[in-house]
């Protein structure tokens, strides 16, 4: 018999945990999890699930403006019908999470954990709990600005449980949360201003490409400041105040900061168990090990250069799962990760970038995407395509901006992820009439 409570103990329920925890459970191997929190954590309660939700109204509105005339009648956003109608899909997933741990034979315990040694964590301050190995699977938490009144501020959680939409919404932050969320609210109907730290925006997708977002934005009323370094928020009579600049201000009914995410180790006690970490997360080795022998990490709260997006996360879980259960003692490999915003259009990614592909003498081929017919279908002002192919004719990298995107992009992943040749993509033949069609029949 064990002289631990659990062979494997995760803290935090998101996807680096459920995704290997419930089927390493049912290999034999007796899990634990601890959640202070929704089981499920941020994707499926207050982030991806619940954005994507929300973002499907503005979808179908954006095709309906395009065809106009074909159509008939103007479509417009009920905000709160569809706060609801987001809630009633998420509200099932936490108890549905938890039935799919316990129902593989895992044990969810509710509370915060604090390590008291390596092997040893407390519970609310009560409960201690053994495990032979540990995972820190803790995520990201929003981050703050550290300026005078930003409890006037809020995160993209609130964003996205508003019972009523402001009139006025000021976004400080121009990533994936800011560019969404800008999107969301634009086509709402609330009068949008974002502010960017420096120049850029969408800084780690390519550049071109934001820049037709950006413009089609501006068209539609959001406006951008960028540089605005912002200084400080107040409250005014019934409005909101920023001050930002050359001591310039603007009025606003609410601010969304998005100025990103940093890991949720706060109150951890890793201080005291020696795991190794800094501002970017949790340092791990090629198994995902920390520098504490039985203590792992998996998901956004790894140090490291990958995008935080579910996918990886997914895949670490898994890997830790086929670790744990023996089925692998191989170092961890990580397929083509792809990445998107869900912007209107939308951009999507995979592989090596088009600015890598230019550095290594890489053919990149560009597809005019809005003159082909598929994507006429739905008269898509905004649509093209980069891909980049290696010197010996593999695909290696795509970019895409489209309404359908992630779609396209998803077809082609097998092509770069297994690097097939100019042969054996001609060799796949996807349903016809379809994205994935047009995908490979350009690759």
């Amino acid at each position: 018999m064990s002289k631990f409570d659990y062979d494997v103990l995760y803290i935090g329920a998101g996807h680096a945990t459920f995704d290997g925890g419930a089927p390493l459970a049912e290999t034999g191997v007796k899990v634990g999890v601890i959640e202070s929190g929704l089981v499920g954590g941020t994707c499926p309660n207050r982030g991806c699930n619940a954005k994507i939700a929300i973002d499907e109204p503005v979808k179908m509105t954006r095709e309906a403006q395009r065809l106009n005339g074909i159509l008939k009648g103007d479509l417009t956003i009920d905000w709160t019908k569809n706060i609801e109608h987001k809630q009633e899909i998420i509200d099932v997933l936490p108890d549905n999470l938890t039935a799919r741990l316990t129902n593989a034979g895992a044990d969810v315990i509710h509370g915060h954990a604090q390590f008291k040694d390596e092997h040893t964590v407390i519970v609310d301050d009560k409960q201690e709990i053994t495990a032979e190995k540990i995972v820190i699977a803790t995520g990201l938490r929003p981050h703050r600005l550290d300026i005078p009144g930003t409890d006037l501020a809020h995160d993209s959680e609130d964003f996205l449980n508003l019972k009523h939409l402001p009139k006025r919404i000021t976004i400080v932050g121009s990533g994936y949360i800011g560019m969404e969320f800008a999107t969301i609210a634009n086509a709402s109907g609330a009068e949008v201003t974002v502010m960017l730290h420096t120049d850029k925006v969408l800084r780690n997708f390519y550049q071109p490409y934001v820049q037709k977002v950006v413009d089609d934005l501006k068209k539609r009323g959001v406006t951008f400041i960028e540089n605005s370094q912002v200084q400080k928020f107040a409250q005014k009579d019934n409005e909101l105040e920023i001050t930002y600049g050359d001591n310039q201000s603007l009025t606003t009914d609410w601010i969304l900061d998005a100025t990103g995410r940093i890991p949720n180790l706060d109150n951890l006690g890793l201080d005291k168990v020696g795991v190794k970490y800094d501002q970017t997360g949790v340092f791990v080795n090629e198994y995902l090990q920390t520098n504490v022998e039985n203590i792992y990490a998996a998901g956004d709260v790894v140090s490291n250069d990958l995008p935080k997006v579910t996918p990886a996360a997914y895949f670490e879980s898994k890997y830790l799962m086929k670790l744990f259960s023996k089925q692998t003692s191989e170092p961890i490999k990580y397929p083509v990760i792809p990445s998107v915003v869900f912007t209107s259009p939308r951009i999507a990614q995979a592989g090596i970038s088009v600015k890598e592909g230019q550095a290594k003498g890489y053919e990149i081929s560009t597809n005019d995407l809005a003159n082909y017919w598929y994507y006429q279908v739905d008269k898509e002002p905004i649509a093209e395509s980069k891909q980049i192919h290696d010197k010996d004719g593999h695909l290696v990298g795509v970019t895409e901006v489209s309404d359908q995107a992630q779609d396209a992009v998803n077809a082609l992943l097998p092509a770069i992820e297994f690097k097939f040749d100019r042969e054996q993509v001609s060799r796949l033949i996807g349903i016809f009439p379809s994205i994935g069609y047009a995908a490979w029949h350009r690759a």
